[in-house]
């Protein structure tokens, strides 16, 4: 262990100690920020033919598996009993890496992570490295901290690369730049790429050459690399990235010195664990059989791939997540994104809008865990709760009944700091103080008949209620209720 090490910070943290700055919130409410995409019809255009697409393809291949429901139960299994033995688990893998020839850092939060990848490219003495894609690197915001500190990272995963050059955020978490079209990537590379081709096509093919040949030049002059970390085998030590192109094949063989960021939660028993989340993942995903690319790699080999590998462990609130038996089931999360193809509401407002590295439903429950419910209030109400995210999850996590904790987690907050009622819990309060006198209750539905004479064309209601009629109509009031039905018979 080095730098981070001290346990008492780390696996013992408070379970509300706060993580360090990092990109896990937005500068705007989600309301906000989603009434502003919906306004973008062509991202609406980009992302119901991607998750459509990606939709159609992962429920062919699920369904080609009689055991799915079966891969399902095992994974939750796994990633159940990984939890529970956590401080176990990181310490046999700490030991395992160490036995192997690697160096294991141990980070609290965000900053002291950032701090510790600068430090250990700055020893190297280059002043660039190139990436595989990492959702832990982008969560820190790494690449911010490196250009502060005069180091350049290079994304080398394509779409990631094209959010890179367009000085843009990744919007989804398998497939970062799905708010993009091809006419627009062309566009990008033509202002952004060095060299490139000013008869550049929009041809997918074209367009991937272009990337190739532009990045081609850094893999084999760039002698440090940063990954993450998909999945990390605590028996052995052996850490493992899947991905689609091969660049991460370059990144963690071809460079001298390799640093992996990885959250705590990726780390699993044994190594045959990994047969049930190779199985998962790519289904779930990007609608294949199994990755183009998996890579292996255990500590250091002489003569054979980086010479130098360090494995930075990382907290940023997981630890408070853990300690909330009604929400860290969220750690179980794999990172498919299966549960942003099937949402609703992710469909129509796009990844941005979370204003978190993580989006959708799984964002939803993960960001304000990570930051305190508090500083993400917004979140767990940016779903429909209609449970799709829940069926399409290959680790089961219960998405929809984890918005409802943290909605009530984010009431009590209310509550505790004194604040002055939402309009919400007005609203209920005045419907239960109705509901529990039958006096009042028969007299609000009598009041309720002359709706349709309220509000814009009797289908709205009038301030402060506008808010609920803002996107749907009023239902007309039936002529009589029940109880009249019933006295009358």
């Amino acid at each position: 262990m080095s730098d981070g090490r001290r346990r008492g910070t780390f696996l013992g943290m408070p379970a509300t100690a706060p993580p360090g700055v990092g990109h896990l919130r937005g500068d705007e409410p989600f309301p906000a920020a989603a009434r502003r995409s919906l306004g973008d019809a062509q991202l609406r255009r980009n992302l119901g033919h991607a998750t459509t697409t990606i939709r159609g393809k992962s429920a062919a291949v699920i369904g080609e598996l009689p055991d799915w429901q079966r891969l399902r139960e095992a994974g939750s299994a796994i990633k159940t009993d990984a939890l529970a033995r956590l401080p176990e688990l990181l310490e046999q893998l700490e030991a395992a890496v160490t036995a192997a020839g690697g160096t294991v850092h141990w980070a609290a939060d965000a900053v002291q992570a950032n701090r510790i990848v600068t430090d250990l490219v700055r020893a190297t003495g280059h002043d660039r490295v190139i990436k595989v894609k990492s959702m832990a690197t982008q969560e820190i915001g790494l690449n911010e901290s490196l250009a502060a500190a005069g180091i350049e990272a290079v994304e080398t995963d394509l779409a990631e690369l094209i959010v890179q050059l367009g000085g843009d955020k990744p919007s989804h978490i398998l497939v970062p730049a799905i708010h993009r079209n091809r006419a627009e990537i062309r566009e990008i590379f033509l202002r952004e790429m060095p060299g490139v081709d000013p008869d550049l096509t929009d041809e997918p093919a074209v367009l991937a050459a272009a990337a190739r040949r532009h990045l081609r030049r850094t893999f084999l002059s760039t002698r440090v690399a940063v990954s993450g970390a998909n999945f990390a085998v605590a028996e052995t030590g052996t850490l493992a990235v899947v991905e689609s192109e091969g660049n991460g094949r370059m990144c963690l063989t071809l460079p001298e010195t390799l640093i992996t960021v990885m959250g705590i939660e990726k780390v699993i028993p044994t190594w045959r664990d990994l047969e049930v989340f190779l199985q998962l993942l790519p289904r779930a995903s990007t609608g294949e059989r199994m990755n183009p690319y998996t890579s292996m790699w255990t500590g250091v080999t002489p003569g054979d791939g980086p010479q130098a590998f360090h494995l930075v462990l990382l907290d940023n609130g997981r630890s408070a997540v853990l300690a909330d038996p009604a929400g860290r089931s969220a750690l179980h999360c794999i990172r498919c994104s299966a549960c942003l193809n099937v949402c609703p509401v992710y469909e129509r407002a796009g990844g941005h809008a979370y204003g978190s590295v993580y989006p959708g439903p799984i964002g939803a429950v993960l960001s304000p865990q990570l930051t305190g419910v508090a500083d993400n209030a917004s979140l767990p109400y940016a779903s429909s709760l209609c449970g799709a995210c829940y069926d399409a999850c290959p680790v089961m996590i219960d998405i929809p009944s984890m918005l409802v904790h943290l909605r009530g987690r984010a009431v009590e907050d209310r509550r505790a700091r004194g604040r002055v009622p939402s309009a919400e819990a007005i609203g209920m309060a005045a419907a239960a103080y109705t509901m529990d006198d039958s006096g009042r209750y028969a007299a609000a539905q009598r009041a309720a008949r002359l709706s349709r004479f309220a509000g814009r064309r009797g289908r709205g209601l009038p301030p402060p209620l506008t808010g609920w009629t803002a996107s749907r109509d009023l239902p007309d009031p039936p002529p009589q209720t029940f109880r009249d039905w019933w006295a009358g018979r």
